[in-house]
């Protein structure tokens, strides 16, 4: 059998995941400058984004909406991972709370959070808070119901053993229970942390003078397609670059709770 060197299996890995985005990107150059639609008002090359994105970048235009944008995020995205959490904690722990909870949830979770921005608008106003609480009600529901999911499907086998060998509840919650449900509960953090930045997105185009969805806004009204795909780029690399903090914490945690399993 042959042995392949960890750094060269993890040099594949890398390679095969970098290989396609460079592809992607030399095709738009080369679609934009030879293609049937090559004109910057339709389709910009990637280039002329990328320089567009550096001169936003030079002026503080881009930075300045960027800061509202990821503050908006920050709060919101906070607010309902800790409630959406908390809440699934307590329905996957207490089989009353999940039984009278759940047809709430599941009646109210396949409402698109965008459908609440009118009710919102009425209620909070046209202010800062607006995006926050649509991406709290959004991201809320997926993380709560991951939670909870990932709690009641643990194997109850295994925290009878814990209960008999005498652990309290508190260490079977965190060090049998969480750790067991992580993957679930990860998997719904990282599906809260991209729909946050497509619905803080929505509501700065809708009702928001700043941020990088007003931005876009306003690319729109002047025909400026070069504006609206560089804020668009960097919306995606910032959406990325959440998900993949949420899978090394997600790494961290789950070795650090492998470890307490082992002691």
């Amino acid at each position: 059998m042959k042995i392949v060197h960890p750094f060269t299996a993890g040099l594949h890995r890398n390679i095969s995941k970098i290989v396609p985005v460079i592809l992607f990107f030399a095709l738009w150059e080369l679609a934009a400058r030879y293609g049937r639609f090559s004109t910057s008002t339709i389709s910009p090359p990637f280039s002329t984004v990328i320089l567009e994105m550096a001169a936003l970048f030079k002026s503080g235009v881009m930075m300045k909406n960027l800061v509202s944008t990821i503050g908006r995020v920050l709060i919101g995205l906070s607010m309902g991972m800790i409630s959406g959490i908390t809440v699934g904690i307590v329905m996957g722990l207490r089989d009353t709370v999940g039984r009278s909870l759940s047809p709430i949830i599941s009646i109210l979770y396949p409402i698109p959070a965008l459908g609440w921005l009118p009710l919102m608008m009425l209620w909070i106003g046209i202010n800062e808070m607006l995006p926050i609480a649509i991406i709290t009600i959004g991201t809320f529901f997926p993380t709560c119901y991951n939670t909870a999911a990932g709690i009641h499907n643990v194997d109850r086998g295994i925290v009878s053993a814990a209960q008999i060998l005498g652990a309290s509840e508190k260490r079977i919650l965190f060090e049998v229970i969480l750790p067991n449900a992580a993957p679930q509960v990860f998997a719904g953090l990282k599906l809260s942390s991209g729909m946050a930045w497509r619905m803080v997105l929505a509501a700065e185009m809708v009702a928001i003078p700043t941020g990088i969805g007003a931005l876009i806004m306003k690319a729109e009204s002047l025909v400026r397609v070069d504006i609206i795909l560089a804020c668009l780029v960097v919306l995606s690399f910032f959406c990325l670059f959440f998900e993949k903090c949420l899978e090394i914490i997600e790494r961290k945690w789950t070795g650090k709770w492998s470890c307490h399993a082992r002691n």
